[in-house]
């Protein structure tokens, strides 16, 4: 059955906020080491850290409750340093709650800033799903107006700076489909990944990396532009380590969910590219993927999206003047 079109967000006057801050009780269980059962803390209240505090428990900013929110670690670490991350164990989760009533809206969080904290492991944002391959995302997929409704649903308009995500295994800040508005700057990805630094997944767009060193030791490029669009990556500097720096394709296929939105409209300038070793990929292709994977039949019977079309379809994008050092 087709999908309704997605309802309007609320007036700004009635979105819950949480600028309060929060009491004594909320910061103390967050420093409490963690036990079982009590491994995570949901902040919806605006939580400023000390220079010394160690955070062990995993942090999750869901739902329009949490709008609003500052998270000011002052230089506080989050994660276990020096640790095996694990895919669903993140550091910080940032999501939406699913509708609470059929033809309601997703639950979603806008207005998230985070600074000044050292992150070891994973930050991870996402709406309809993780990843691509979401039940709810793929059954959405399967109508038009997808990329509309997957950018209702997920978070919108959040800001991390001044901040460093050392990354043990999963990719150290991966923006689910449909995320929109989310800022990185002045901050540093660093650690390895055994896939990316940093992904930006289908149907998200309008997000800025700016000003960020970015330097993970990576399986693959540094940077996965895929099916995401309107995205400005401007004055970062990228340490390869013999793979690429950015590459712009649309995933075709993969787990029977239809891409609908190619990587087009965006612009990667005046960042800097230091390659080391004698073999180094490319810093930037745009349409870098084009059909050529064994997934791209998964997702067929529709006349619309990678279902359709294969190849990226990237177009408008504007990927100089950067420099290779």
């Amino acid at each position: 059955m087709p999908f309704a079109p997605p309802p309007s967000d609320p007036p700004a006057l009635v979105r819950p906020a949480a600028t309060i801050p929060c009491e004594a009780a909320t910061r103390a269980r967050l420093l409490a080491p963690p036990m079982p059962g009590d491994d995570e803390v949901r902040l919806t209240c605006s939580l400023r850290l000390a220079p010394g505090d160690r955070v062990l428990k995993r942090i999750v900013i869901e739902g329009a409750a949490a709008s609003n929110l500052t998270l000011d670690c002052a230089g506080a670490s989050l994660g276990r340093p020096g640790e095996e991350a694990h895919l669903g164990a993140y550091t910080i989760a940032i999501r939406s709650g699913p509708p609470s009533r059929p033809g309601e809206g997703w639950d979603r969080p806008s207005g998230i800033r985070i600074r000044d904290c050292t992150i070891f492991g994973h930050v991870r944002i996402w709406g309809m799903a993780e990843n691509g391959q979401g039940p709810l995302l793929r059954e959405s997929s399967h109508s038009p107006g997808h990329t509309a409704r997957a950018q209702a649903a997920a978070p919108t308009d959040v800001t991390i700076t001044g901040t460093t995500i050392v990354g043990a295994g999963p990719i150290p800040l991966y923006l689910g489909p449909g995320t929109t508005r989310v800022t990185l700057r002045d901050s540093r990805l660093a650690g390895r990944s055994v896939s990316t630094a940093l992904y930006l997944d289908a149907e998200s767009a309008e997000n800025r990396i700016e000003d960020t060193l970015i330097e993970t030791e990576t399986a693959r490029e540094l940077v996965a532009v895929d099916g995401s669009a309107k995205n400005r990556i401007t004055g970062n500097r990228f340490t390869l380590h013999g793979q690429g720096g950015v590459r712009l394709y649309r995933n075709c296929g993969e787990g029977g969910t239809v891409r609908h939105q190619p990587p087009s409209d965006n612009v990667i300038t005046g960042n800097t590219f230091v390659t080391r070793g004698f073999f180094q990929a490319a810093p930037i292709v745009v349409n870098s993927r084009n059909g050529w994977r064994f997934t791209c039949g998964e997702d067929a019977g529709y006349p619309f999206g990678s279902s359709l079309d294969n190849a990226d379809n990237g177009t408008g994008n504007i990927v100089s003047p950067n420099a290779v050092e």
